[in-house]
């Protein structure tokens, strides 16, 4: 390829980079405000937290996409960018998935913790803030980073938008080439590169977190393979 086309598919990957973190941070403070929500000892709370979740986990992320950037703005009268219509519409439905991982976590916490906490004399809040959330919070860690993943693929829809992601300039660059095994291997490659690397960042993130709690992450099978094979011991074998 040329170095214009190389530069116009760096420029979507850096469109899809800020795609990915905007919408990541969107469905983080989404999951744990209707995670929470669903654990709340009001009927009503819990009500609208479990439809919002049930409504977006059953819905398209593609028909979603259509309906932020295509159907809303005639109803309303305004029109968003395609960068901020991407991160509303994938923020909201992976937000719904990983209110989901928050709520389990929260339920997998010891019930005796809560109860340490009602002796105590802790507020709902408190016993949120001081108790569940440090020892349920790198128990989401893993799950998180496999929703974290599937966002950034999931990134690749707002091509329909005409938007200038990583998806979009690759075909782009197809349709100047004529060739396409060539570019999509190197987008194959990239994706690839980018989710090895936020794999890499969460798996810390949960060692350093399980740290603060006095827990020991699960250990890496590759790693524990790559010991084993040094050394010679630890491979699992009899």
């Amino acid at each position: 390829m040329t170095s214009g086309l190389w530069e116009l598919v760096l420029e979507g990957v850096w469109v899809t980079v800020q795609l990915l973190v905007l919408s990541a941070l969107l469905a983080a403070a989404v999951s744990f405000v209707v995670g929470i929500a669903r654990t709340h000892r009001l009927k009503v709370v819990r009500f609208l937290a479990g439809l919002y979740t049930e409504v977006f986990r059953g819905t398209s992320a593609l028909v979603m996409i259509f309906w932020v950037f295509f159907v809303l703005p005639p109803a309303f009268g305004w029109q968003l960018v395609p960068l901020w219509a991407g991160t509303l519409a994938l923020g909201l439905t992976y937000g719904a998935y990983g209110s989901e991982i928050v709520r389990g976590a929260l339920a997998a916490v010891d019930p005796a913790q809560r109860e340490g906490g009602i002796a105590l004399s802790f507020t709902p809040a408190q016993r949120m803030r001081l108790i569940m959330l440090p020892q349920a919070v790198p128990e989401m860690i893993p799950p998180f980073s496999n929703l974290l993943i599937e966002l950034l693929k999931g990134t690749a829809l707002v091509s329909i938008m005409g938007m200038g992601d990583l998806a979009f300039s690759a075909n782009l660059v197809r349709l100047a080439l004529q060739e396409s095994a060539e570019i999509y291997t190197y987008v194959l490659l990239i994706y690839f590169v980018i989710a090895f690397l936020l794999t890499r960042i969460m798996r810390g993130l949960e060692t350093k977190l399980k740290a603060g709690v006095g827990k020991k992450p699960v250990p890496d099978p590759d790693l524990e393979l790559k010991r084993a094979e040094t050394t010679g011991v630890g491979g699992g074998g009899v």
